[in-house]
């Protein structure tokens, strides 16, 4: 049943989360988002990504009926919108809903679909942030597949950390490696997004993603060339939100 009201206080109940469960594993902390009174409702935001199945397996293990939000920013590769499709048939997942943008906000803002050239941090904002914020009204966290192996602005992530005073933020997978991953894919048969063997290790809109050359980061794809990290997700306010790391917190 939804809340009758956000509950109160992200930051402090962040840092309670973190005192509590920040010896336990992926799976746990994952199960405990799910039912701890002090996480509240949550959904899962997923972007059917190249690592998402991941987080998608475990939730259809513990619970398939949790909501789990897929962006579709319409300028998405195909291969994604299948994988998205038959990752969520192959699991079982019953509450998957497609956000899209706003369609007269887009026409108005972006009509040639050509904003991505000129300003990424705008359409972003427009195809993906907005369109999240409007979803996860009414909830009182959410769950990322963010780690600290993909650098960055996430080297300090904690398994909890609060957005502002909106909600918190759950990332179960924060202290995985690369091959941690790889090895849960491979060890429960879990489907790979087509465009990995094609070089895309880091999978975002068509425009913006591009092939990752031997030895480059991951994440290397993401708006080549630009000055640009993150879509903004993950900002509150123009600003990264991350709870800081206490000395001798790393697991």
């Amino acid at each position: 049943m939804p809340l009758e009201a956000p509950l109160p206080g992200a930051a402090d109940r962040a840092r309670q989360l973190n005192d509590r469960y920040r010896h336990h594993g992926a799976t746990a902390v994952l199960e405990r988002a799910l039912t701890d009174p002090q996480v509240g409702r949550i959904s899962l935001v997923s972007s059917f990504g190249a690592e998402s199945v991941v987080l998608l397996h475990m939730l259809s293990v513990m619970d398939r009926s949790t909501p789990v939000l897929f962006l579709d920013t319409e300028m998405l590769f195909s291969e994604t919108l299948t994988y998205q499709t038959d990752v969520a048939d192959h699991l079982g997942l019953t509450a998957v809903q497609v956000i899209k943008p706003d369609r007269e906000r887009t026409f108005l803002r972006d009509p040639e679909g050509q904003l991505h050239r000129s300003d990424p941090d705008a359409c972003c904002a427009l195809r993906k942030t907005e369109p999240l914020q409007q979803a996860l009204t009414g909830y009182d966290a959410w769950i990322t597949g963010r780690k600290r192996f993909q650098g960055k602005m996430r080297t300090a992530l904690e398994f909890f950390e609060a957005e502002g005073d909106l909600r918190i933020k759950v990332n179960p997978l924060v202290h995985w490696t690369r091959d941690d991953v790889q090895e849960y894919m491979v060890n429960n048969r879990l489907p790979r997004h087509p465009l990995v063997s094609r070089g895309y290790p880091s999978i975002g809109c068509a425009p913006c993603t591009s092939v990752v050359a031997p030895g480059e980061e991951p994440r290397a794809g993401r708006w080549r060339g630009r000055d640009k990290e993150e879509c903004g997700i993950h900002f509150v306010n123009g600003r990264l939100v991350r709870t800081r790391v206490p000395v001798g917190a790393e697991i």
